[in-house]
């Protein structure tokens, strides 16, 4: 009887020094077996949408495990190419763009050159020719890069903007070259439109006794081969920049004799504008039908 009641006092003992160590290890392992109460208590349990979701609280970069990539809204069209919303919209501001720049164009056609030069083309290349007493003379000018850049001017009180707007204008560099029978090589002008002055396509009158101003000038002038489209750098070449005036003069005279003056400058610049503005509206057609895939 003393026995199996030692026995019994000894097993409560045991058991009462092995609760701590039992309920700190049910503290552990309870967690991992139960169901997680809050995303706050189980961040290693979070859902994919919980992953992929903005407002979950982490300290670094969190995994995209669902993404997908964004595909641009297309129509479908037998060329193949891709074709967005924004091309729709490219597209029908480009129609309007050309409506606005055909109302605006004075002539479907190149107005005439007096003198009898003719007219040759090559894209936006443009070559007129002239003989003269068994002379020929050529002048080359290309309209790309030939509209000078404009500054915007505070529109007058009263004035509408669209009214203070200066015309665009065309003025390229051109090349003259004077060709003699018999002559080994030709005489070239290098000729451009002063970028410091501003041109008026209607000259103002002057008085009585005072000169007209020259509306173009020289720059550069050397003996070339016949006919070749390429500046040689080893032949001579007179720059007129530090060019005595009296040399300068009689230049400008030469040229005038053979009909290079300023009313064909005039003339050359209303060509060049009207051809600029030609070459435009066929650009933008071409692109409206790239981007329509036409």
């Amino acid at each position: 009887m003393l026995k199996s009641l030692s026995r019994a006092v000894s097993v409560a003992a045991r058991l009462s020094t092995k609760a701590p160590a039992a309920r700190a290890a049910e503290a552990l392992v309870g967690p991992a077996l139960c169901a997680p109460s809050s995303a706050s208590t189980r961040p290693f349990t979070r859902s994919i949408w919980m992953l992929c979701s903005s407002n979950g609280a982490t300290s670094g970069p969190r995994p995209k495990l669902l993404t997908t990539k964004r595909v641009l809204p297309s129509v479908p069209c037998g060329c193949g190419g891709l074709h967005t919303e924004g091309d729709k919209a490219f597209a029908e501001f480009l129609t309007d763009e050309i409506k606005e720049e055909k109302k605006i164009q004075k002539s479907k056609t190149l107005p005439k050159m007096s003198g009898g030069w003719e007219l040759e083309l090559n894209g936006t290349e443009a070559k007129l020719v002239r003989s003269i007493s068994g002379e020929k003379v050529s002048v080359t000018f290309n309209i790309n890069n030939s509209i000078p850049p404009t500054l915007e001017e505070e529109p007058e009180q009263g004035q509408k903007a669209e009214d203070n707007e200066p015309d665009i204008v065309s003025t390229p560099n051109f090349v003259i070259e004077v060709t003699k029978q018999g002559a080994k090589n030709s005489l070239v002008f290098d000729c451009h439109f002063p970028e410091d002055e501003m041109y008026v396509s209607e000259q103002i009158g002057h008085g009585e006794g005072e000169e007209e101003s020259d509306i173009f000038a020289i720059r550069e002038v050397s003996f070339q081969p016949e006919g070749d489209s390429d500046w040689k750098e080893t032949s001579y070449t007179l720059n007129t920049d530090s060019l005595d005036w009296a040399l300068y003069d009689h230049l400008m005279d030469f040229l005038a004799d053979r009909g290079v003056d300023n009313t064909f400058a005039d003339e050359l610049v209303e060509l060049s504008t009207a051809l600029e503005h030609q070459e435009y509206i066929k650009f933008l057609e071409d692109l409206n039908s790239f981007i329509k895939c036409h």
